[in-house]
């Protein structure tokens, strides 16, 4: 499963992940064959970013720990990271107040909001990606297993997710990717650095993933569902924070209007609406 820490340290770690994706036609460089590594070599970011070898190889080896803002500028640069990656990387270097704010409760305005949507399915998730609110729509179709132990817990720990998600592999990655980005901040919000280290115990799945350093925000748009109640849904989600409680991101699914899903998703929330007249 890997160490939990190593000498290199969380920046040497990320430097080292990134720089095995790129290939040399990627940045222009020609490749002469017979190389060893995948992706650049150090000395080829070291050249790209400006920098000297051997102070890139102390980075990636952890010996150097205190990059200055101009040099993660260039290596974010050379290594082309995604503006999430970016500010990732900053944080990893110590570089960017970023500290994750603990949010309060959702306030009456959102949950008002939430129940306007009475043909999508409306959630807010906190930053340890528990969900703390959710429209009738949303609490049916995440059911019970998702509203109790978080939507981390349920993707790696609960076996039914992988008859649930029809692209089970793709909102794995997806959501270990939100994670890492999530742990980057100084410090992080309470819940994450605890969730990471019970779904290392628990998930060789999650390992795997972990160890592949993507970093992204929740940015997968369209998921496919087979729900137990309705069959079938493919859902578009839009994914929003909440300006008045930093830390909270506000999830709302829809699906096409008048397709199957979508008559799906009314029913869903239906249903709900008679389960919850009856409790």
């Amino acid at each position: 499963m890997g160490n939990m820490a190593s000498p290199a340290g969380p920046l040497g770690e990320f430097l080292r992940a990134q720089r095995s994706r790129i290939t040399p036609a990627d940045v222009g460089l020609p490749d002469v064959g017979g190389r060893r590594v995948s992706g650049l070599r150090r000395e080829e970011v070291a050249v790209l970013a400006g920098v000297s070898a051997d102070y890139y190889a102390r980075l990636e080896q952890g010996r150097e720990r205190t990059p200055s803002t101009p040099v993660v500028e260039a290596l974010a640069t050379a290594l082309r990271l995604s503006p999430d990656a970016r500010n990732h990387v900053f944080r990893l270097a110590r570089l960017s107040p970023g500290a994750q704010p603990v949010p309060g409760p959702v306030s009456d305005e959102l949950m008002q909001l939430m129940d306007a949507f009475p043909h999508a399915a409306a959630y807010v998730i906190d930053p340890g990606f528990q969900i703390i609110a959710a429209n009738a729509t949303a609490r049916a179709l995440l059911g019970e297993s998702q509203l109790a132990h978080g939507a981390m817990d349920f993707v790696f720990l609960d076996p039914a997710a992988r008859a649930y998600f029809q692209n089970w592999d793709l909102v794995a990655r997806a959501a270990v990717s939100a994670l890492r980005l999530a742990a980057g901040f100084s410090p992080p919000h309470p819940a994450v650095l605890p969730l990471i280290t019970r779904l290392r115990a628990e998930s060789a799945e999650f390992v795997g993933y972990w160890e592949d350093h993507t970093v992204a925000g929740l940015s997968m748009t369209e998921k496919t569902i087979n729900h137990p109640d309705v069959g079938r849904l493919t859902l578009t989600y839009q994914t929003l924070d909440v300006r008045d409680a930093p830390g909270q991101q506000l999830t709302v699914a829809t699906a096409t209007p008048g397709s199957p899903s979508a008559d799906a998703l009314a029913l869903l929330g239906a249903l709900e609406a008679t389960r919850s007249s009856h409790g």
